[in-house]
């Protein structure tokens, strides 16, 4: 049997679909053969395309530089930096500005300890800097274990030991303070204070770090 015939509209209206379809392909060709011709066929580019394809940055891309209030947002910050303070007091003659720059709030010399800087320290604002203090220091006699071992259990986790040198100790603590003179008078002061450990000693050398 033949293939099945459509009704003559339905036939009608499909040829005539098709032929507006053929026309408008030969136009197509015949504007893009005259465009070559005459030298006027346009490669869009990217920026004929900046609607339609948006531009992502890169993941490695400089943010802005400032805000509008002129701050820094993206500015790195720095690390804070270490601070050390140190002296060598025996067999040193300080000069003027050593002196003052060791001299206590309370007009006290760090080596020679602060009481006041001592009892301040106990009840010292958080928010000021922590300094690690190191005190070298000659006993004319020497500590007996027992004070040793009772300043490891004092409430400050002050340390006094004894390197390899007869009649030589170490005293190392913490202590909050403005400044690191207060801070060494203050560690040097708990001897002061206890002279049931130490009645007699020499500061020899001293040390504060703040981190």
């Amino acid at each position: 049997m033949g293939a099945a015939l459509l009704p003559y509209p339905a036939t009608a209206l499909m040829l005539a679909a098709a032929a507006r379809t053929l026309r408008g392909r030969e136009e197509a060709i015949h504007r893009q053969g005259e465009a070559r011709h005459t030298g006027r066929l346009r490669i869009r580019s990217k920026a004929d395309l900046g609607a339609e394809e948006p531009i992502i940055a890169s993941d490695h891309s400089r943010p802005t530089d400032h805000r509008r209030d002129g701050s820094r947002p993206y500015e790195e910050r720095s690390p804070r930096r270490r601070v050390t303070e140190a002296a060598i007091l025996s067999g040193h003659d300080q000069s003027r500005a050593d002196i003052a720059q060791w001299t206590c709030p309370h007009g006290q010399h760090a080596g020679n300890g602060c009481v006041t800087c001592y009892r301040a320290a106990g009840e010292a604002d958080p928010a000021l800097p922590l300094w690690d203090v190191a005190v070298w220091f000659t006993s004319v006699k020497p500590i007996p274990i027992r004070a040793l071992h009772d300043v490891h259990r004092h409430d400050r986790q002050f340390a006094i030991d004894q390197p390899s040198t007869p009649l030589v100790y170490l005293l190392s603590g913490q202590a909050r303070a403005a400044v690191g003179a207060e801070a060494v008078a203050g560690v040097v002061g708990f001897l002061v204070q206890n002279q049931h450990i130490v009645d007699e000693f020499v500061v020899t050398e001293i040390r504060a770090v703040r981190s």
